[in-house]
C-alpha cells in the first residue's frame, strides 16, 4: 500500500507494512508479528520518542560494543526486516560480528534472512550451528565463534529466557526492548527502553564519537535498575497527564 508521509501514524504504518511484507515472504513469523504489536504499545506510553533514559543506555551500549574483546549482534527476522541498514551501520562503526539466531528456526529462514542482510551491506557470520547454550528450543543453537565465545551481545527483540542464560555464562548482553517489565529487561546487563529503528542509529552515532576514557567511564558507573526506573517513571507521568 501507499502510505501518505503526511499521516501521523506514518513511520509505525511503514514499519507494520514492512514486517508484513516479509511475513509473507518467510522472513518474519507469524508470532513476530504479534510481539511487534505488543511493543507498539508500550512505545505509545513513551510517546514514540527517545526519552533521556534511553539515550544514556545507548550511549553506554556503545561504549560496551567498543570495549569489547568480541561484540556480536544477535538478529532475528523482526530485527531484519526492520532495520538491516542501521545493523550495517552498527557493524562497520564497532566492528562486531552478527550471527541470525531464531526461536522458529528452520534452515529456509536462516537463509532468507542472511540474504536481506547481506543485500543491505552487512557480512553475516555463516557456519554449522550446534546446541551450545543451555535452553530447550531452538535459540540454543549458535556458532562458537559468534554467540557462544562473545563477550558482549547485543539481542535486540530478545527472549527472556535466552537472555537469562547468556548473563549466566557471564556474557555482557545489551536488548533493545520496549517494555521495561520484561524478563529480558530485568536479566540483562544493560536494557535500552526504546523502538529498535530510533535506538540503533543513536548507538551507531555515540560509536562514532566515544573516545575510551569515557567509554570506561560509562561502563563503571551505568546502574541497569535506574534506567528502569527512570523508564517506568517517564510511562507513569505520561499516563497521568494523559488522565488530567
Amino acid at each position: 500500500m501507499t502510505i501518505p508521509r503526511d499521516h501521523p501514524r506514518y513511520r509505525s504504518l511503514v514499519a507494520r507494512e514492512s514486517l508484513a511484507s516479509c511475513c509473507r515472504e518467510g522472513i518474519v513469523s507469524l508470532e513476530g508479528l504479534a510481539a511487534h504489536g505488543r511493543g507498539e504499545a508500550f512505545d505509545y506510553l513513551l510517546g514514540e520518542r527517545t526519552t533521556e533514559s534511553a539515550l544514556m543506555a545507548e550511549k553506554t551500549a556503545a561504549a560496551f560494543l567498543l570495549c569489547a574483546r568480541n561484540p556480536v549482534i544477535s538478529v532475528n527476522g523482526n530485527t531484519a526486516a526492520l532495520a538491516a541498514g542501521e545493523i550495517r551501520d552498527l557493524q562497520e562503526a564497532t566492528g562486531a560480528k552478527v550471527e541470525v539466531n531464531l526461536f522458529h528456526r528452520t534452515e529456509e529462514r536462516i537463509e532468507k534472512i542472511r540474504r536481506l542482510l547481506e543485500d543491505n551491506g552487512v557480512r553475516v557470520l555463516e557456519g554449522e550451528a550446534q546446541r551450545l547454550l543451555a535452553l530447550s528450543h531452538d535459540r540454543a543453537y549458535c556458532l562458537v565463534e559468534g554467540i557462544f565465545s562473545a563477550d558482549v551481545i547485543l539481542v535486540p527483540l530478545e527472549d527472556g529466557d535466552r537472555c537469562q542464560v547468556l548473563a549466566g555464562m557471564g556474557k555482557t548482553v545489551i536488548t533493545i526492548d520496549l517494555n521495561p517489565l520484561s524478563r529480558t529487561a530485568r536479566a540483562a546487563t544493560l536494557t535500552i527502553v526504546d523502538e529498535l529503528t530510533r535506538a540503533l542509529p543513536n548507538i551507531t552515532r555515540f560509536s562514532h564519537s566515544l573516545r575510551q576514557e569515557e567509554s570506561l567511564e560509562l561502563i563503571t558507573v551505568h546502574d541497569n535498575a535506574v534506567l528502569l526506573r527512570e523508564a517506568l517513571g517517564e510511562m507513569r507521568r505520561r499516563l497521568g497527564d494523559a488522565l488530567d
